[in-house]
C-alpha cells in the first residue's frame, strides 16, 4: 500500500522538477523518497461526510485548529453525506492541486474511486473514521469501532442484565464504522444479550426515532438499546419517552457527542462510548505532518475510546 503511494509520490516529484530536498524515513523505505514539505508549504484537502452533526463538525474543527497552529491552508468540504456529491468534491480538489487529501468517507465503498483518483494524481490520503474499500491510504485515523461495540454490549448487560430483550439501531449501510461498531457489539451480544432485532436508521436522529417506533410496536419487551451513534440514540429516546417507557429502557449511544454527553448528565442516555472527534482530526492532521517529516506512518492510527456513564 505504502509502496503505491510513494511511487506515485515519486513521479510527482520528478514531473514537477523540483530541487526540494527529500528524507530517507522508514515510511519510505518500502519504495523510494517522500518530498519533504513544511507545515506552512501544505495546502491540505479535508472532505467531510457531513457538517450536520456535531461529531463531525469537532473533527473538522481538530484539523483547523491543529492547522492554525502551523499555518497550514486548509480546503474543507461538506459532502452532505451524498456519495457522488463527495466524489464530486474529492476530484474538485485534486483539481486545485492540494498536496493531500483528509477523507471521512460517507460511505466505505463509494469512495473507492475518488481514492484511486488521488492515487492517479500522485496526491497521499489519508482516511478518519472510516475506512476506504479500494484504493491506496496512508493510514486511517478511527477509533476502534469494535473495541467500542463491545463496550456497549458488556455495559447493556451490567445495566440490564443477562439475556435481557435488546434492538440496535445501525449506522449507514457500508461504512466500515457501521460495520466494526456491529461486530464488537454482536461478538458479546450474540452469547450475552437476546438481540430481537437490528435496522439502519444511517445515523440520522430522524431516523433513529422512527425506526425505534417501529420496534417498539414490533417487541414491546424490549428493554435495551444500542445505537451506533448518539443521533440515532437521542431519536430512540424520543421514540421511547413518547411510548412512556423512559423507566424500563436503557439506551447506550456511540461517539460521545455534545448532546450525548449532555443526555447521559440528564440522566436520559445511558452511556455513550465517547470518541474524541476533535482529538482524531488533530490525529490526522498531525499524520499528515508526519508523512511530509519522512517519519514512519502506520497503516492504523487509533483515537482513544471512553464509556462516558453517569
Amino acid at each position: 500500500m505504502k509502496k503505491i503511494f510513494s511511487l506515485a509520490a515519486a513521479a510527482t516529484l520528478f514531473l514537477a522538477g523540483c530541487g526540494a530536498a527529500t528524507l530517507e524515513g522508514e515510511n519510505t523505505a518500502e519504495s523510494g523518497p517522500v518530498e519533504e514539505r513544511e507545515a506552512s508549504e501544505l495546502v491540505v484537502g479535508v472532505s467531510i461526510s457531513t457538517l450536520n452533526n456535531p461529531f463531525f463538525v469537532s473533527l473538522d474543527e481538530g484539523i483547523s485548529d491543529l492547522a492554525s497552529e502551523n499555518g497550514t491552508e486548509v480546503k474543507s468540504v461538506d459532502a452532505q453525506n451524498d456519495t457522488a456529491k463527495q466524489t464530486n468534491d474529492v476530484d474538485d480538489l485534486i483539481q486545485q492541486g492540494v498536496d493531500i487529501l483528509l477523507i471521512n468517507p460517507v460511505d466505505s465503498s463509494a469512495i473507492t474511486p475518488a481514492v484511486e483518483s488521488a492515487n492517479a494524481a500522485g496526491i497521499p490520503v489519508i482516511t478518519i473514521d472510516r475506512s476506504s474499500d479500494g484504493g491506496e491510504v496512508v493510514t486511517l485515523v478511527a477509533s476502534d469501532n469494535t473495541e467500542g461495540g463491545e463496550m456497549a454490549a458488556e455495559y447493556i448487560m451490567e445495566i440490564s442484565g443477562k439475556d435481557v430483550v435488546t434492538v440496535q439501531l445501525e449506522g449507514v449501510p457500508g461504512a466500515s464504522a457501521t460495520r466494526e461498531r456491529g461486530k464488537g457489539f454482536m461478538n458479546i451480544a450474540e452469547d450475552s444479550l437476546d438481540v430481537v432485532d437490528s435496522q439502519t436508521a444511517n445515523f440520522d436522529r430522524a431516523e433513529g426515532l422512527t425506526v425505534m417506533e417501529n420496534m417498539l410496536q414490533a417487541n414491546p419487551e424490549i428493554k435495551a438499546v444500542f445505537a451506533q451513534n448518539d443521533e440515532m440514540a437521542l431519536g430512540a429516546i424520543e421514540a421511547i419517552q413518547s411510548a412512556g417507557l423512559t423507566d424500563s429502557i436503557q439506551v447506550v449511544g456511540f461517539d460521545g457527542t455534545e448532546d450525548g454527553i449532555k443526555a447521559v448528565e440528564e440522566g436520559k442516555l445511558s452511556a455513550t462510548v465517547a470518541q474524541q472527534p476533535g482529538e482524531m482530526g488533530r490525529l490526522a492532521m498531525q499524520a499528515a505532518y508526519d508523512y511530509f517529516a519522512g517519519e514512519t506512518i502506520e497503516d492504523y492510527i487509533a483515537s482513544p475510546l471512553e464509556l462516558v456513564k453517569k
